[in-house]
């Protein structure tokens, strides 16, 4: 199995298209994907984002760091929420990434998420990393 992250994106045609939906058919269409990638087992997270206006950009192109307060001036393309799925092939990420119920102007990328097999096991960082996930597993069972 591997996991992919299905990255919603939308151009200026789609975040219109989507402002002409009522909120309530977008909510059931959204509900109804989830609810099937769930009941399929692939489902592992998902979560819509705020509006671009809400948000910031850090760049990193300067001696320091520079802050900017969205929206970001001119938007070509918005990054408006994900999915990450554990599939067990690209064949089955881009079949499920394909039922979204998503318009024109909208489109995902799909990106699989790198595991631990990708890294060198012998890397004092890696296996710090394995660490710091079995920490965060425990403390999830905690809570």
């Amino acid at each position: 199995m591997s996991k992919y992250m299905l990255i919603m994106r939308a151009d200026d045609r789609g975040v219109a298209a989507y402002e002409e939906i009522p909120f309530e058919q977008v909510i059931e269409a959204m509900g109804r994907y989830n609810e099937s990638m769930m009941k399929a087992g692939v489902l592992l997270a998902g979560e819509g984002l705020s509006d671009a206006s809400e948000g910031f950009v850090v760049d990193f192109s300067g001696e320091t760091p520079l802050i900017t307060d969205g929206p970001y001036g001119e938007t070509k393309e918005l990054f408006n929420g994900f999915w990450i799925i554990d599939v067990a092939t690209r064949e089955e990420a881009a079949e499920w990434a394909s039922r979204a119920p998503l318009g024109p102007g909208a489109y995902l990328e799909v990106r699989r998420v790198h595991d631990e097999s990708d890294f060198p096991q012998d890397n004092e960082w890696i296996e710090k990393e394995a660490g710091w996930r079995e920490e965060q597993a425990e403390r999830a069972a905690g809570s």
